[in-house]
């Protein structure tokens, strides 16, 4: 027999789990945009936080761009231990396709009544007029354009590598410990993608984009893996304590959602 009532709760308990998917999915997407905008415009010198004396020649720096990325690979294993690993890859493909919508508006922008002073690599001259700085109009874009160029390429195919990874050893482990610690398949899956991931950007973004700063006289190989070595380590730093927030997280959304295993989509 037709139970109306049964059928309104399953609708809404049914769109009670798109609107927590689409909020995960708004976070990671937003984060994602974030961080390729923000990319390489900004390093942050983070030596003295981890007792990195200013004398030293070992830096902890990372790029501005680095900061929201922990948010990402923590939204994606939320949504494979709960949504399942179809869903997962699903945002991972909306991610890639935001990336590319991201380079093409700001190309557009930029071919839109380009100025006639634009420079071969992107960028607009400052002029020095009566030994004052002038900076022309619309240079701010044209180096966040030229910069996020760069940025978003060497995120993209890190992006493609890293996240596919993750959560391909996120469901390996799922599978092999039959759905038990989920500890072990969070955090081996984000230590291990954050590596290729660190690596990627940061060979990419210098030798495509030429946008690591190497000061003149140091050695380039030595600066590459300081950076590779400090992006990593930030994000090892939030992939260790992000387990607690995992845990929590699922516990409640599985309730909240009235699910015991993931959704079959």
């Amino acid at each position: 027999m037709f139970n109306k009532e049964e059928t309104i709760e399953e609708i809404k308990l049914a769109r009670r789990r798109e609107w927590v998917f689409i909020i995960l999915s708004g976070v990671f997407l937003g984060s994602l945009t974030l961080l390729n905008v923000l990319g390489v415009s900004r390093f942050i010198d983070l030596s003295e936080y981890f007792g990195i004396g200013s004398n030293s020649d070992i830096r902890f720096i990372v790029a501005v761009g680095v900061l929201p990325y922990p948010i990402t690979f923590l939204c994606t294993d939320i949504i494979s231990e709960i949504f399942g690993k179809k869903r997962a890859n699903m945002l991972v493909w909306a991610g890639l396709i935001l990336n590319l919508w991201v380079i093409l508006v700001l190309w557009f922008g930029g071919w839109l009544e380009a100025p006639d002073s634009l420079l071969s690599n992107g960028k607009l001259p400052i002029d020095i007029i009566d030994g004052q700085v002038v900076v022309p109009h619309g240079y701010s874009f044209y180096e966040i354009r030229t910069l996020t160029f760069g940025a978003t390429f060497a995120s993209m195919i890190a992006y493609i590598i890293a996240q596919f990874v993750d959560v391909r050893i996120f469901h390996y482990f799922k599978k092999k410990t039959r759905g038990r610690f989920l500890w072990l398949r969070n955090n081996v899956s984000t230590i291990t993608s954050q590596m290729i991931d660190s690596i990627a950007v940061i060979l990419v973004t210098h030798y495509y984009a030429d946008g690591i700063p190497i000061k003149s006289g140091e050695d380039v190989y030595s600066v590459l893996i300081m950076f590779i070595l400090s992006s990593y380590l930030f994000k090892l730093f939030f992939a260790i304590i992000d387990t607690i927030p995992i845990y929590i997280a699922v516990k409640y959304i599985r309730r909240f959602l009235k699910i015991d295993d993931e959704l079959p989509f």
